[in-house]
């Protein structure tokens, strides 16, 4: 995304190119309006009004472009991402109608990672006029932080280390001028002993650490955001096969959905008082790496049996969870790519939710309904909370059998979660495989926008 252009703007009745929505159903009746040589244009384009179809059009001495929906009259966030991609450079009007939540995908299908490239074959920027000028604001800085999930999980783990992200929350504690701790070192293995266990084999440029930020009035309601910061998994002494390292770099995706969202939150300057908790680790392999079979002490006072060192997330989330519950938050929401059982299951596009309240899900699911990001609740089941059960423990990271995976974690995090706090649990994947319009292969925002729109609703509309 060019930042020195906003792409979104409001409509002044300035000059536009138009943009002219059909559907399939639509195309014929409207390309009677049409001159003989506009039709030809279009019929050489192979251009018939389907989805995600592109059309230039020749108008005079300019012209104009044409794009397939599925329907003009109910635009989704991601109808005129096409467009947005393949078009030329310039300034654009949708005819006869408002972008309306279209907007989204016109920013993100302008997205583009080229931190490492000398060179580009970026075009832009297209910028869309829209009249409902309200929206604006939050339209933009909702394609901002998707932006940023995508850069900080694009970007490779020697660079996006644990005190990278470190700096990040630092940026943002100074532009909203909120409260910022970092505890390391023997502080940290005193207060976070799991975050400790899990990061304590990387090189010293990448210790682990706990990332605090603390922001808003103190009498508003507490909202504790957390994100799982593990900036590469090797899989520790039970370490992964080479293909299963190869998107590692992604493992921080919790930690980049949590930073977005509290900088929506205080860039929207809702009335709570945010707590976000990064525990940011590196999951390596030397001779101090914890082992299968360790037992570990944790923040909660629960000990833990290591029945996998590549089940580290639920680990450091432990003591995050637990030092959130401490403030009685009233409402936890936490985001990490936990688990592949959940991928298994969802596949790349559905992040899986888990809530202990049916009130709590459904409203992130609504939300995420309104604004095409959509989640999938899974139940956390007390049948399964024996499979956790350790010999020599108060509790094993993970089970023995191969049933129920992102369940069996979500119980895992919900031992460390206060008693009676609503807590909400995305096991995110962070990253598309595939690109679509308006979004791009690589780092991906998932679940992201659904809670914001659910905590504006929550908080924002009671309290303001």
């Amino acid at each position: 995304m060019n930042d020195k252009h906003e792409l979104i703007q409001p409509d002044r009745d300035q000059p536009a190119i138009a943009i002219h929505l059909v559907s399939k159903d639509s195309f014929q009746s409207w390309a009677k309006t049409l001159s003989g040589g506009q039709r030809a244009a279009l019929a050489a384009q192979k251009f018939d009004g389907s989805g995600y179809q592109v059309g230039i059009v020749p108008d005079g001495d300019g012209w104009f472009a044409v794009g397939g929906v599925a329907n003009p009259d109910e635009l989704s966030s991601w109808c005129l991402a096409k467009l947005a991609e393949t078009l030329p450079a310039g300034t654009y009007r949708v005819e006869g109608s408002e972008p309306g939540p279209a907007v989204h995908g016109w920013q993100t299908g302008q997205y583009a990672f080229t931190r490492y490239k000398s060179e580009n074959d970026l075009v832009g920027p297209r910028i869309l006029l829209t009249k409902q000028v309200k929206a604006i604001d939050q339209a933009l800085a909702e394609a901002r932080a998707v932006n940023l999930v995508c850069d900080l999980v694009n970007t490779p783990a020697e660079d996006m280390g644990p005190a990278a992200l470190e700096d990040i929350a630092a940026a943002m504690a100074k532009k909203y001028s909120a409260q910022l701790t970092v505890t390391q070192g023997d502080a940290l293995e005193r207060e976070f002993p799991m975050v400790h266990a899990v990061g304590r084999a990387a090189a010293r440029s990448h210790s682990p650490r706990m990332i605090e930020l603390v922001w808003g009035n103190e009498k508003a309601p507490r909202l504790a955001i957390v994100g799982k910061g593990v900036c590469f998994d090797s899989g520790g002494l039970d370490v992964k096969s080479s293909s299963g390292m190869l998107l590692m770099k992604k493992d921080m995706g919790g930690a980049a959905h949590a930073l977005a969202l509290a900088e929506l939150i205080m860039g929207a300057h809702l009335p709570v008082r945010l707590h976000l908790l990064v525990p940011a680790v590196e999951n390596a392999i030397s001779g101090n790496a914890f082992r299968p079979g360790d037992v570990l002490s944790s923040r909660k006072g629960l000990t833990v049996e290591i029945g996998n060192t590549d089940a580290e997330g639920r680990l450091v989330l432990g003591d995050a969870l637990t030092r959130a519950s401490e403030e009685d938050p009233a409402l936890i929401i936490d985001f990490a790519t936990l688990t592949g059982a959940a991928r298994v299951a969802l596949g790349p596009d559905y992040p899986a939710l888990m809530t202990r309240r049916d009130e709590t899900a459904k409203a992130l699911i609504d939300a995420g309904t309104s604004c095409d990001d959509p989640s999938w609740r899974m139940p956390l089941p007390e049948a399964y909370v024996e499979w956790l059960k350790s010999d020599i423990a108060d509790t094993n990271n993970a089970h023995g059998n191969a049933f129920a995976g992102a369940s069996v974690a979500g119980l895992f995090l919900d031992k460390f979660v206060g008693e009676g706090i609503d807590w909400a649990h995305f096991d995110t994947f962070a990253w598309r495989p595939v690109a679509k319009p308006g979004r791009p292969k690589g780092g991906a925002a998932y679940g992201l926008r659904a809670a914001f729109r659910m905590v504006q609703e929550k908080f924002g509309a009671k309290h303001s």
